[in-house]
Order: C-alpha cells, then sequence, then structure tokens
C-alpha cells in the first residue's frame, strides 16, 4: 500500500505518523506556539528527527466552534511557512490541512504534497478538481456540517453503517475525478459524540474493507481527556493507548501532536504482529 508524494512512492504497509504543525492561535491544545520562524522550524526539526513522515499544516482551527477565519488570511497564515520548511528541510512531505480549493492550489504551488480536507470536498466544490489536477494524494475526513455547527449534527441511524456510505460515495467521487491517491480518516471527534467516538474505535477495522490507507486522528482529543477527567495537556498517556488500539485494527497513519511516542507505538504494535505466530 503505497501513496505517491511529489514522485516519492511512501509505502503505509508499516504504519506511518504524521506530525501536526498548528498555524492557528486557537487551536485546541497548541494554538499559538509557533508563531515566529525559530518556534516553527524548531518544531518541524524536532518532528523529523522523531521519525514524522508528513509534516500536517493547518491554519484554519477546526475546533468545535471554532472562528471563522477569512481564506486570505489563511494563506497569509500559511504559505510562508511553507516556503520557510521547505527552504531548510527540502525533503519535507507537507500536509494541508484545509477544506478551500484555493489554499489547496496555492499551498502545492508553493511545495506541499498533500492535501487533508475535513470536509471532503462538502465545503468546497472546486476541492476535488483541484486536486485532481495537480495529483497529489488526498485525505477525505467525515464531518458533518462546519466547525463551527457539527457538534449540533452528532445524529446516526448508525454510526458505522453512515459512515460506510459516506465514504463509499466520496471514494466514488473522487474516482470520477481520477484522484489516485486517496486516504480515508473517519474523523474522530467531528461531528461525534464521546461515546459515538469509542465506537468507531471499537469498529475501526471495518474501514479496512475499501483497500485504502486509513488515517486516524486521536491526538489529545475530549474523547480521551473528558473520559479522564483531565485535559488537553494531561492527555498524552491516554493518547498512546488509544493510538495503540487504532493501529491494531488497521491504522496506517497516526496524525499526532507528539511524533515520539506514536513512533514507540508503531515500533511495538509492529513488533508484536511480527511475533504473532
Amino acid at each position: 500500500m503505497t501513496i505517491n508524494c511529489k514522485g516519492t512512492l511512501v509505502d503505509l504497509t508499516t504504519p506511518k505518523v504524521m506530525g501536526i504543525l498548528n498555524l492557528t492561535p486557537d487551536s485546541f491544545y497548541d494554538g499559538g506556539k509557533y508563531k515566529d520562524a525559530d518556534s516553527i522550524l524548531h518544531r518541524v526539526a524536532t518532528m523529523l528527527q522523531e521519525g514524522a513522515t508528513f509534516i500536517d499544516m493547518g491554519a484554519y482551527s477546526s475546533r468545535p466552534g471554532a472562528e471563522h477565519v477569512p481564506e486570505d488570511e489563511e494563506l497569509a497564515r500559511m504559505l510562508p511557512v511553507i516556503d520557510l520548511v521547505l527552504k531548510n528541510f527540502p525533503d519535507t512531505l507537507i500536509s494541508i490541512d484545509t477544506f478551500r480549493s484555493k489554499v489547496a492550489s496555492e499551498c502545492i504551488e508553493h511545495g506541499a504534497a498533500i492535501i487533508n480536507d475535513i470536509a471532503a470536498g462538502n465545503l468546497d466544490d472546486a476541492m476535488m478538481a483541484t486536486v485532481a489536477k495537480y495529483q497529489v494524494p488526498y485525505i477525505m475526513m467525515h464531518m458533518k456540517g462546519t466547525p463551527q455547527s457539527m457538534q449540533k449534527e452528532a445524529t446516526y441511524d448508525d454510526l458505522i453503517k453512515d459512515l460506510r456510505y459516506y465514504f463509499s460515495e466520496k471514494i466514488d467521487e473522487a474516482t470520477t475525478y481520477k484522484i489516485n491517491d486517496i486516504i480515508i480518516d473517519p474523523g474522530f471527534g467531528f461531528a461525534k459524540t464521546v461515546s459515538q467516538n469509542f465506537n468507531l474505535l471499537n469498529h475501526l477495522d471495518l474501514f479496512q474493507t475499501f483497500g485504502l490507507p486509513l488515517l486516524i486522528g486521536l491526538s489529545r482529543k475530549s474523547m480521551i481527556y473528558k473520559t479522564l477527567g483531565t485535559t488537553p495537556q494531561e492527555a498524552l498517556n491516554g493518547t498512546t493507548a488509544m493510538h495503540t488500539v487504532a493501529l491494531l485494527k488497521g491504522a496506517n497513519i497516526i496524525r499526532a501532536h507528539d511524533v515520539k511516542e506514536a513512533m514507540e507505538c508503531v515500533k511495538l504494535v509492529e513488533a508484536l504482529k511480527a511475533n504473532a505466530s
């Protein structure tokens, strides 16, 4: 199982880690921490040294109830950082966390390698055509509504069945556009209650039937710290536990704030699988 990133085939048979670089002032865990060149480069260097295969950059917070960010501001936050990172670390595979086709297009023109769309095209009709034009890998996440409204829309007839139907339709749509590298993300925390998130994790292996890479974003999320009665800052141990479960159930990419610990999960689960007989 491989994806093509700027001419490099990345093998996802062994799971990979995607390090998070938030360029927003209001992200739920690390908002506002990376706002100058030194702090950004130190963060990226650390994640790459710890084993991140991808760096995921976001300039529009998608936490529940996040403020709307104008498109020009999203680009103003993102483009200089792409240039900065690729100037200092030219081989970095940058993923862009955006639901806007214009942002996606300009970021790819500046050297980004992957588009990570929380809306799977639902918030911008031109997104899939844009991804197809550039032939970059496309991460399609499940979400209902918008970041501002999603927590009011956590209602399902059958959570797993509804998500599987959603992805079957989205995969068909992306295939029609001739997008070659599709990655699916079930969207933990997006239009889902805490109990629904745990239900989803319990049945994560059912999404392997699509035959596509599976990306998981569980890092320090509310299903962890609310269950433990703590905070995002205290949720690393819980995150590690949930990452382990996700890997055992078939996750191919772990999107994480804490790359070192996520890499340790990958190594230990791979050793467990290698010695299963």
